[in-house]
């Protein structure tokens, strides 16, 4: 019996020891590294000297008061600009720029109780940094209001010159200045509202991506804008047939009629007239598949291995189907290198860290590649004001403005097609780039080309020339 015992205390010191190293290294080995992992909660213990997170005029998108985070554009820009809690942990801006928002949290090296309350000192006077985004909160209070609500989808705002997002908005979407209160249903409705899909929802680009396709083949020379293309409402290739949106004819066009009137059959036939080398050198310049390389979550599109394409599905791919799927950003960046001449900027999403010391870095605007040549550029160009003035998306037309766009209908299986327009004003001198996406809504030109309208005709006389 004695023994049986001994042997069940020394069972138990062990377990003890163990849970004690345990708590040890939890406690001081690995204490500074997860503290300072974003996703802590313990992270936003120190919200009451957290940095303001702040838009390119100024304005502030998240500050503290008293222990509380708050949020001025509530709803526009909360999938992006995130939260920060204590008992919800990080997003967004919030999560990603956390390194330097956040105040420091105390640290000990030693299990000297005095030294901890003397860290626990410090760390209350210390304050994080400011961040100044690119981000405008007029902007994005204009797209808001032109995103009709109950849809699903997102809408994106860029400078094409610098490579600035000015504004991303997601349907559905949510008030991270009321978390609590509505955390439970944000966590279980199937409408995914915390989904930035401006940034991470991945979608078939459908016709939209006949910009890629079109700058590739006229900067590889493989056509010229006076080619003529006849569509008699389907191509075959094999076994396997192309047909237009509706089952349209569009018959006997040039480039640009092509383009406005956005043929399938004939961008089939120009994306199999290119190549598979040719159309992957183009995509691997528009950088599509790649990371975005933005401060801000954003997932990787989706592009098929090469050596796996057949004929068939490469002219699939050449009218933004057969296995692509990208971001808005992504097409956002698409349209923007066509308004800059053939320069595809980096996305900027920070201008400016302030830190605590008063030091400030300053993030500048950088080229990631030229793509395609002045030439194609306009070439491009011209097709898209084409698409607006009498083409699919004549519903983008403003008065006095020439608007440059291109529709899509990205079909997908288990529901209706999604909706594109991605489009830039004024086409002469591009000063914004607009692109808009409708979960599951059908026609682009019919249902995202007018919010795209809308949006622009907010926000062009807010941003100066």
């Amino acid at each position: 019996m004695r023994g049986r015992l001994t042997r069940a205390v020394l069972v138990f010191i062990v377990l003890l020891v163990l849970v004690a190293a345990q708590e040890v290294r939890v406690q001081i080995a690995q204490q500074q590294s997860i503290s300072e992992r974003p996703g802590n909660p313990r992270r936003s213990l120190s919200n009451e000297r957290r940095g303001a997170l702040l838009d390119a005029a100024g304005n502030a998108l998240a500050l503290t008061k008293g222990a509380r985070r708050i949020y001025p554009a509530g709803t526009a820009l909360a999938q992006l600009v995130g939260y920060a809690s204590s008992q919800y942990g990080e997003s967004g801006l919030e999560s990603a720029l956390d390194s330097v928002l956040a105040a420091p949290l105390p640290t000990s090296s030693s299990m000297d109780v005095a030294s901890l309350f003397r860290q626990t000192g410090q760390a209350a006077n210390a304050s994080g940094g400011d961040v100044v985004l690119t981000l405008r909160e007029d902007i994005a209070k204009a797209v808001d209001d032109a995103m009709p609500q109950g849809i699903h989808g997102a809408a994106i705002v860029v400078d094409p010159r610098n490579g600035a997002i000015l504004a991303a908005v997601n349907r559905p979407t949510f008030d991270p200045n009321a978390l609590a209160a509505q955390w439970k249903n944000l966590r279980t409705n199937p409408t995914s509202p915390l989904l930035d899909r401006a940034f991470a929802g991945l979608y078939p680009p459908g016709s939209t991506f006949k910009m890629v396709t079109a700058s590739a083949a006229l900067d590889n020379g493989v056509v010229v804008m006076s080619d003529t293309f006849t569509d008699p409402g389907y191509f075959a290739i094999g076994n396997f047939r192309v047909q237009n949106d509706r089952g349209e004819i569009t018959g006997t066009q040039d480039l640009t009629g092509a383009f406005a009137l956005s043929s399938n059959v004939d961008f089939a036939q120009i994306g199999l007239r290119l190549g598979l080398d040719s159309f992957y050198d183009y995509l691997h310049r528009f950088h599509v598949g790649d990371e975005l390389e933005v401060a801000a979550p954003s997932s990787r599109d989706e592009v098929p291995a090469k050596d796996t394409v057949i004929p068939s599905e490469l002219a699939q791919m050449s009218f933004g189907q057969g296995g692509l799927a990208v971001t808005p950003l992504r097409m956002a960046l698409v349209g923007a290198t066509i308004a800059n001449q053939g320069v595809l900027m980096r996305p900027q999403l920070v201008k400016q860290f302030r830190f605590p010391s008063g030091r400030l870095l300053d993030v500048p605007p950088a080229i990631w590649e030229r793509v395609m040549s002045q030439t194609t550029a306009d070439q491009v160009r011209t097709m898209m004001i084409a698409v607006v003035r009498n083409g699919t998306g004549t519903a983008a037309r403003i008065a006095g403005v020439t608007v440059a766009g291109k529709t899509g209908t990205g079909t997908h299986t288990g529901g209706p097609p999604d909706a594109w327009f991605v489009c830039f004003a004024p086409a002469e001198h591009p000063r914004l780039v607009v692109a808009v996406l409708v979960e599951d809504a059908g026609y682009g030109g019919a249902v995202a080309a007018p919010i795209a309208r809308g949006i622009l005709q907010a926000a062009l006389p807010m941003y100066g020339k």
